[in-house]
C-alpha cells in the first residue's frame, strides 16, 4: 500500500521542464537551485534583472554566482559570502522581502535593487528537492523613495509623517525639530496624540475624523505646546495621505505663524506711532489718495490753522474744498509731485475757512498706506515772515523811489536784497515779454486785480489768468508781489513798460549822481 502511495506521489510530481515552462513567462525573476548548489534554471526576467542574457553569465553554480556579482545592503555595506540570499536558500532558510543591491563585478556602476524571497520545494520525504529564489526589481520604487527622503529631509517647511495603522510618527524633518524644539528620538514612535500635531486646531474634530479615515486634512490654524514655545506656537497645519513604501501614512506639513505675528505686531506698533506723530504734528498735515487727491486724514493743526474740520475735508478732493487760492498753482504742485514723487518748500497761498489767506511752504511725499499709494502733505505757515519781507520791500521801494541819492550799484544791491537772482534760471528781460504780457504787467504794477485787468483789457478772466501764469513762468516767480518787485528792480512802475525797452546807453551813464542840496 505504501509503495503504491509513493508511486502515485511520484507520478503526480510536476516534471521539471513543465515547471520551467510555467515560470518562463512570469514577470518576477525566478532562479531554480538544486540542493547540490547547481543553478539549473533562471527565467528571462531574472537574467535581465542581473544585467545578463544567459545562465552561463549568471553562473552555473552558487560559487560562480558569488564570483560574478557583488551584493550590498541599501546602506552600501557589502554582504559577506554566506549571507547572499542564494546562500541562505541553499542552507534551507525561508525568508521574505530581503532587499539587496546587485551589481556585476565587471560593471559595478550599473546596479539594481532586488526584493527577494525564498521557496523550498520538498519531496515526499520532506527533503529539499528544489530551491527557488523569487526576485522583484524594485529599483525605481527605491529610487523614488530615496528622492522623497531627500526632498523630505531638505524641505525647510516643517513636516512629519505618521503611520495610519497605529498613528505613530515614523519620520520628522529638521524643519519640524527646529519649529518644535523636540529631539528626533523624543518624537519617533510616539502617537499623534502624545505629540499632538492638531492641538487647539480650529476644526480639530474634522481633522481627527479625516485622519482616522485616511483622508486629506484641510489647512487650519493650530496652537502647539512644544519645548520651543511652552506658551503655544501658532501654526497652520494640513495633512495629505501618502504611501511610504507599501505603508499608508499621513504627511503633516506646518507653516510657522510666529514671524507673521511678530511682523503684524511690529506693523501695528509702527502704524500707532505714525498715527500719533501725525495727529500731534505742530504743522497742518494731511493724507490724501495719490490717484484723485481725495483727503483721507487731517490733523489737529490743519483744523486749527485753516479752520476746516475733519467732516469738512475728509472724503473730498482738494480742488472741491477750495483751500488752494490759485488752481494753476495747485495743478503745478500736483504735476511736480507726480513727476518726482516728492516736493519740498513749494510756495502757495491757501484760503482759510471763513475768509482770509495764509502763505505756506508746502512739502509732500508719496507713501504707501494699507497697500494704497497716498500723499503725505504738510503746510508751513509763513504769513508772518512774508509780511515782514513785504514790509522790507516797501521800505526798499520807498528808498528806491528817490534813487538820486545812490549810485546805480547801491540801487542794484537794494534790489538784490529783496529778490536774489536764481543761478539755475536765466534772467528774463522786458524784451522777452509779448505786448499783451507787458500790458498785464503794467496793470499788476498799478495794483489792479484779475477782474479789473479783464475789464480794462476787455478779456475773459481765464485769459487774464493764463497771461499771468505765463508771466510767472518767464519771470521765474509765483506771486504777484514778486512780479511787482521784478518790475521795480528794472525801474518799471505804474506808468508802464512802453518807455522801458532796451536803449543805447548814453555817454557817462552808470556813474554815481552827485546831488548838491542847498541848505540855505
Amino acid at each position: 500500500m505504501q509503495d503504491r502511495a509513493e508511486r502515485v506521489s511520484q507520478d503526480q510530481a510536476p516534471d521539471r521542464s513543465q515547471l520551467e515552462q510555467i515560470i518562463a513567462g512570469l514577470t518576477e525573476g525566478v532562479i531554480l537551485v538544486e540542493p547540490d548548489q547547481t543553478i539549473t534554471y533562471a527565467n528571462e526576467a531574472a537574467l535581465a534583472m542581473h544585467g545578463v542574457t544567459t545562465l552561463d553569465e549568471l553562473g552555473r553554480t552558487v560559487d560562480e554566482y558569488r564570483n560574478n556579482f557583488v551584493l550590498r545592503h541599501q546602506s552600501s555595506d557589502l554582504l559577506e559570502h554566506g549571507r547572499y540570499p542564494i546562500d541562505r536558500v541553499v542552507a534551507g532558510e525561508a525568508f521574505d522581502d530581503v532587499v539587496v543591491v546587485v551589481a556585476h563585478k565587471t560593471n559595478q556602476d550599473w546596479d539594481r535593487t532586488h526584493r527577494i524571497r525564498s521557496l523550498v520545494i520538498t519531496d515526499h520525504a520532506g527533503n529539499p528537492d528544489c530551491l527557488v529564489l523569487i526576485v522583484h526589481d524594485v529599483s525605481e520604487q527605491i529610487e523614488a523613495e530615496q528622492r522623497f527622503e531627500r526632498a523630505f529631509a531638505a524641505n525647510p517647511a516643517p513636516a512629519a509623517i505618521c503611520r495610519l495603522t497605529d498613528l505613530r510618527l515614523i519620520k520628522v524633518n529638521e524643519g519640524f525639530l527646529e519649529l518644535t524644539g523636540y529631539k528626533r528620538e523624543d518624537v519617533l514612535g510616539r502617537t499623534v496624540y502624545e505629540i499632538d500635531v492638531l492641538e487647539r486646531a480650529d476644526r480639530r474634530d474634522l481633522a481627527l475624523e479625516r485622519l482616522r479615515a485616511g483622508e486629506a486634512i484641510p489647512q487650519m490654524e493650530a496652537c502647539l505646546t512644544v519645548p520651543s514655545d511652552p506658551g503655544g506656537r501658532q501654526v497652520v497645519v494640513a495633512g495629505q495621505p501618502i504611501e511610504v513604501g507599501d505603508v499608508r501614512c499621513m504627511l503633516f506639513t506646518f507653516a510657522d505663524l510666529e514671524p507673521r505675528r511678530k511682523a503684524e505686531t511690529a506693523l501695528r506698533h509702527s502704524e500707532e506711532r505714525f498715527a500719533k506723530a501725525f495727529r500731534l504734528a505742530p504743522v497742518p498735515t494731511t493724507i490724501s489718495t495719490a490717484d484723485d487727491h481725495r483727503l483721507v486724514e487731517v490733523n489737529e493743526a490743519f483744523t486749527r490753522v485753516l479752520g476746516y474740520q475733519a467732516q469738512d475735508a475728509v472724503g473730498y478732493p482738494a480742488d472741491d474744498i477750495g483751500f488752494w487760492v490759485e488752481d494753476e498753482e495747485r495743478r503745478r504742485f500736483e504735476t511736480e509731485l507726480t513727476k518726482a514723487g516728492t516736493v519740498r518748500d513749494f510756495e502757495a497761498c491757501l484760503r482759510v475757512k471763513g475768509g482770509g489767506y495764509i502763505d505756506c511752504l508746502v512739502s509732500a511725499e508719496i507713501i504707501t498706506l494699507s497697500d494704497r499709494a497716498c500723499i503725505l502733505c504738510s503746510f508751513q505757515d509763513i504769513t508772518a515772515r512774508r509780511r515782514s519781507e513785504e514790509e522790507l520791500v516797501k521800505a526798499i521801494e520807498a528808498v528806491m523811489a528817490d534813487a538820486s541819492w545812490f549810485s546805480r550799484g547801491v540801487v542794484e544791491k537794494l534790489a538784490a536784497m529783496r529778490h536774489p537772482a536764481r543761478p539755475a534760471q536765466a534772467a528774463a528781460s522786458v524784451a522777452d515779454l509779448t505786448a499783451r504780457e507787458r500790458e498785464v504787467l503794467t496793470l499788476i504794477c498799478q495794483g489792479k486785480s484779475d477782474p479789473e485787468i479783464a475789464t480794462e483789457l476787455k478779456l475773459a478772466r481765464n485769459t487774464v489768468r493764463n497771461h499771468i501764469a505765463s508771466l510767472y513762468q518767464k519771470l521765474g516767480v509765483n506771486r504777484r508781489s514778486a512780479v511787482v518787485v521784478w518790475a521795480r528792480e528794472r525801474g518799471i512802475g505804474a506808468e508802464g513798460v512802453a518807455d522801458k525797452r532796451p536803449k543805447v546807453p548814453k555817454r557817462g551813464a552808470g556813474k554815481p549822481v552827485r546831488v548838491v542840496r542847498n541848505n540855505h
